[in-house]
């Protein structure tokens, strides 16, 4: 039917009551193309749709030959069409066969037109269609016109992305979505099957048109001082606004909220007739499709900046807040997210979590340490996931690879899961030796513990049949807060753990902060080198208040019983000395005092620093005990960055001169008769964990899922034909002992099973 000549307001108004029409979504796209027609004044209206093969159909036109619909299809970069899908601009045409980029479907019968305009209809970003008018008379497209179309295109990319929509889609022979097998870093290792949960939903814009122009304005500017409210306080909460790369990253989220020219696009929205959030959701859109084809890795990453506050936004004023979490999640969740907080993660009911995917995050940010503290499967820096998936989409991740398959073939599904049954049968295989004592076929007992910091990680002792906590990361009860722990806070915690722990010992591992672990009511320098900075016990003993707290918060948790307090990142005796003064002086305080005090104390120091292996003689004979951390030690032996992937693996902590300092380390423990632990990836390795067992470590400390392999590793391994062995190998040289090792072990049947 013909429609009269109107304006983008009351295009907007007829394209609503189009949607709102009991049809087909293939009759309310040829109605759209005759409306759009109409209100251009053009003979010709089209609509491309990008399909499952990645090639854009006509799908509907309002004056090309109606038999071309469903069978003219183009390329993306092929033709005018496929040139709009690739760069995401506008094309505005007064002769379209001049162009270089002019491909002629025959099937069209678009010979005969020459002015063209076309416009990309956009979805957070990409491109999932194109929509195109043409005249036979060659003219140039006013910009009230350009608008218009763009407008409808907005309208469209919702429409298009609709159940209803891709119904329609199917039955053309299309797929409903494109698979993607998108890559990521593996932040904690396993395999997950099932289905996106986004952990904040895709705001959905129901109101497209400004009824009251001044008044959409009104509700923008009250969103928008809301928006800047928030970020003000967010800033000032975190205690990191003047503090070096830290002030730099909020100045530009504080720019951006108070970016006028952002503000004038989104008004000029409103005023061309969208409401508020139908206004946000075009110019951030337009922006995102223009940055993510920018090569500058620096712009690429200010969107993100840019999105997050446009999505706050919108969740402003659509209302729409909260998170999954708050919500019926089906049973295999794998929740996706740009970022989300510690705090966030543990809101959602664990039994249905299957793993997890982030934009934003590294092996040390406080997500990832408590989804590893949940063994969950976890992967992050997957760059815009969270706008190529839908909730429901089927979902596959690999936390060892870092492959992460949306919507996977059947093919790729039974691969997967497979992998995942075998996992569970090598598990409930683990699960019978639970009980059993990890003792080696020549009667040495070696005590396997985990490493935990959580009350989550708790469970995990008995689940895994563990003999205690061999460390206690008590910095993640800090990290996880948005102010200092007070000292009465702390010590409930404690008591809880050793309570929890029941007679099994715990090591707590005073305050480990600096580096990669972040708290950030601390206001610290920025440092060249923090791995090498002001953390762990040098912050502890220049802020002695801070260390007294803790001290005395163990000190009160542990009363009546045997406290193990170990001091991390001793560089120096003398640095172990004075902490351990402090823990004397604490115990004396309360006993005078009258408060109650541990049976015991025993403390120990953590040998991570390199220097700390040539003071040996002097530090044994003042610890109850000694622990190695391996991830440190062996980063600062070869001055390599344990965090760096292009340095990952470099270097093999089986390198000879690793080990020769583990034996070092081993040998001077025996022979003061002071007991030694190895905590960290090493321990957690069964190849690894033989090795340290044949020089003589017979406590090591791990991850929970870690245990069920090194133990069985353990009960069919000759410890002392190993030593004999490994001896053989230190004398001769040579490099990585890996490969040795694996051979004996395959000769003397020992058993290695992967986690």
């Amino acid at each position: 039917m013909p429609y009269p000549a109107v304006g983008p307001r009351v295009l907007l108004r007829r394209l609503r009551e189009v949607m709102a029409e009991q049809e087909t979504a293939q009759e309310k796209l040829d109605r759209i193309a005759a409306l759009v027609a109409s209100n251009v004044v053009a003979e010709v209206c089209s609509i491309y749709v990008r399909d499952d093969r990645d090639e854009l159909q006509l799908f509907a036109t309002e004056g090309l030959r109606r038999e071309a619909v469903h069978r003219a299809r183009l390329k993306v970069g092929e033709g005018l069409v496929g040139t709009i899908a690739r760069s995401a601009e506008v094309l505005n045409l007064s002769d379209a066969q001049a162009h270089p980029a002019f491909r002629y479907l025959p099937e069209t019968g678009e010979e005969i037109y020459s002015s063209f305009l076309g416009v990309p209809i956009l979805r957070s970003g990409r491109v999932t269609g194109v929509l195109v008018v043409q005249n036979r008379r060659p003219r140039h497209y006013s910009e009230e016109e350009e608008e218009a179309l763009q407008t409808t295109a907005m309208v469209l990319a919702e429409f298009l992305a609709s159940p209803e929509f891709l119904s329609e889609l199917a039955a053309h022979g299309e797929k409903k979505s494109r698979r993607l097998h998108l890559r990521g870093e593996g932040l904690n290792a396993g395999v997950a099957l099932g289905q996106v949960v986004l952990h904040q939903p895709k705001v959905v814009i129901r109101n497209f048109v400004a009824d009251d122009i001044e008044a959409e304005i009104a509700r923008l500017n009250a969103a928008l001082e809301d928006l800047r409210a928030h970020v003000d306080e967010l800033i000032s909460t975190t205690g990191l606004s003047n503090q070096g790369e830290h002030a730099e990253i909020f100045e530009t989220v504080r720019m951006f909220a108070n970016d006028r020219g952002w503000v004038r696009k989104i008004e000029d929205a409103i005023r061309h007739g969208l409401s508020a959030e139908a206004a946000v959701e075009r110019v951030q859109s337009d922006n995102r499709a223009r940055m993510l084809r920018q090569p500058d890795p620096y712009l690429r990453e200010r969107m993100h900046d840019l999105d997050d506050l446009a999505n706050r936004l919108l969740r402003i004023l659509t209302g729409q807040t909260g998170t999954a979490a708050q919500g019926d999640l089906p049973r295999d969740s794998i929740v996706v997210a740009r970022s989300m907080g510690p705090a966030e993660l543990l809101d959602y009911e664990r039994a249905k979590l299957r793993g997890l995917v982030l934009e934003a995050a590294g092996a040390g940010s406080h997500v990832a340490i408590v989804a590893r503290a949940l063994e969950i499967p976890v992967i992050g820096q997957v760059d815009y996931i969270t706008d190529q998936v839908e909730n429901g989409d089927a979902i596959i991740l690999d936390g060892r690879t870092g492959d992460v398959h949306v919507r996977p073939n059947p093919d790729i599904r039974q691969a997967y899961a497979e992998k995942v049954r075998l996992y569970a049968r090598r598990q409930a295989r683990f699960t019978r030796l639970r009980g059993q004592p990890a003792i080696t076929r020549d009667g040495v007992r070696v005590s396997l513990n985990i490493n935990a910091g959580l009350l989550v990680d708790l469970p995990h002792l008995e689940d895994s049949g563990a003999d205690g906590i061999g460390l206690y990361r008590t910095e993640l009860q800090f990290m996880m807060t948005r102010a200092l722990p007070m000292r009465e806070e702390q010590e409930r915690h404690y008591r809880a753990v050793m309570k929890a722990a029941g007679d099994k010992p715990v090591v707590f591992r005073t305050l480990d902060v600096g580096s990669d672990k972040v708290v950030p009511y601390f206001k610290t320098e920025r440092e060249e080198n923090p791995a090498m900075g002001w953390r762990a016990i040098r912050m502890g003993l220049d802020r002695p208040a801070l260390l007294k707290a803790q001290v005395r918060a163990l000190l009160s948790a542990a009363a009546g019983e045997v406290l193990h307090v170990m001091f991390p990142m001793v560089t120096d005796v003398d640095e172990f000395l004075q902490a351990r003064k402090m823990v004397e002086s604490q115990l004396e305080v309360m006993r005078l005092m009258g408060k109650p005090v541990p049976r015991r104390v025993k403390t120990g120091a953590m040998v991570e620093v390199p220097a700390l292996i040539f003071q040996l003689e002097g530090l044994v004979r003042h610890v109850d005990f000694l622990s190695v951390g391996s991830n440190d030690l062996m980063q600062f032996l070869f001055a390599a960055d344990r965090s760096n992937p292009r340095l990952a693996h470099r270097f093999d902590p089986l390198h000879p001169a690793m080990v020769r300092a583990l034996d070092t380390i081993a040998r001077a423990c025996r022979d003061a008769a002071t007991p030694v632990s190895l905590c960290g990836e090493m321990a957690g390795s069964p190849l690894d964990a033989m090795i340290l067992i044949g020089l003589g470590y017979t406590s090591l400390s791990m991850a929970p899922a870690a245990v069920g392999p090194v133990k069985a590793m353990t009960r069919t391994l000759d410890r002392g034909k190993l030593a004999r062995a490994l001896r053989s190998w230190l004398d001769n040289g040579g490099t990585s002992l890996r490969e040795k090792a694996a051979v004996f072990a395959r000769d003397n049947g020992v058993k290695l099973y992967s986690r």
